[in-house]
Parts: C-alpha cells; sequence; structure tokens
C-alpha cells in the first residue's frame, strides 16, 4: 500500500504539471502567447519543484517550509486547472492531494 502513495504521489506531481501546462494552452490569446504559457508554466514549475520539493532537491527545505511549498505548488495548480474551467478536476486534484499528503504522514514517507 505504501508504494501505491508513492505511486500516486508521483502521479499527482505529473498532474500538477499537466494542469498548469493546459491552462497555459487555455489561457493564452494568440498562438504563440498559448505556446509560451502552454511550455513555458510546467518547465518553471518543474524546475521550481526539482530545486525545492523533490527528494534529492538541490535546496532542501525543513518539514514545515516544505509542506507550505507543496501546498503552494498545488495549490497553484488546482488554481489553474479551475481558471481553465475544469473545477472538478481541480477539486479531484485537491482531494487526492490531501490524501495522499495525510499518508505520506502517517506512513513516514
Amino acid at each position: 500500500m505504501r508504494y501505491a502513495n508513492l505511486a500516486l504521489r508521483f502521479a499527482l506531481e505529473l498532474a500538477g504539471l499537466a494542469a498548469f501546462g493546459y491552462w497555459g494552452f487555455v489561457a493564452g490569446s494568440g498562438l504563440q502567447l498559448k505556446v509560451l504559457l502552454g511550455l513555458g508554466t510546467p518547465v518553471v514549475a518543474a524546475v521550481l519543484w526539482g530545486l525545492f520539493a523533490a527528494p534529492k532537491a538541490a535546496v532542501p527545505m525543513p518539514g514545515a517550509a516544505k509542506l507550505v511549498f507543496e501546498l503552494l505548488w498545488f495549490g497553484a495548480a488546482a488554481a489553474a486547472l479551475a481558471f481553465a474551467g475544469r473545477l472538478w478536476l481541480a477539486a479531484a486534484l485537491v482531494a487526492l492531494y490531501a490524501v495522499n499528503r495525510v499518508l505520506m504522514y502517517v506512513w513516514h514517507q
């Protein structure tokens, strides 16, 4: 079960990146801006995740700071989905993240 939770975590991270990309392609006006936002936003989000929240982060954060970063990152991904008109996907992302985070805490992952 613990490995399933880690797999869920990875899937949530990928879903967050997809959410940022989807928002970019929907939010932009004009092809150039859509491509820039649709490709650039997930790249920026991935770099931030790699720097601060990945298991082997370049700048490891202490527990509380990492939790705040995760809440902001996944919250921004959910907001991106909501602003793109995908409210049920945003709600699903938040709900799955909450379950995943609780299980990570309980299982010391």
